[in-house]
């Protein structure tokens, strides 16, 4: 069964569909999620998410900062893209 995931910016969707892995860079070090994964709640640090779709093929962005959460096999990433040209966070 592959995980439902879901990407969003606070102004739009960045990538919605089945994946068979999702990588990310949390604040603890590098997170890689396959389905069954436990669930999970962390913050994401800058760097890259990455999403291998169940086609195969890689979709990756990167980020500033965000958070990854996991449970059931659906991942639900927030984060604003480093090519952001404003600040929709409040620090």
């Amino acid at each position: 069964m592959p995980l439902s995931v879901d990407i969003v910016a606070p102004d739009r969707t960045l990538w919605s569909g089945q994946a068979s892995f999702v990588s990310v860079q949390s604040m603890d070090g590098s997170l890689g999620v396959y389905p069954g994964h436990e669930p999970l709640l962390s913050l994401l640090a800058p760097g890259r998410v990455k999403v291998v779709k169940v086609d195969g093929e890689d979709w990756v962005i990167d980020v500033v900062r965000g958070f990854i959460s996991m449970d059931n096999d659906v991942v639900t990433i927030g984060a604003r893209p480093a090519d952001s040209d404003t600040d929709d966070y409040v620090d």
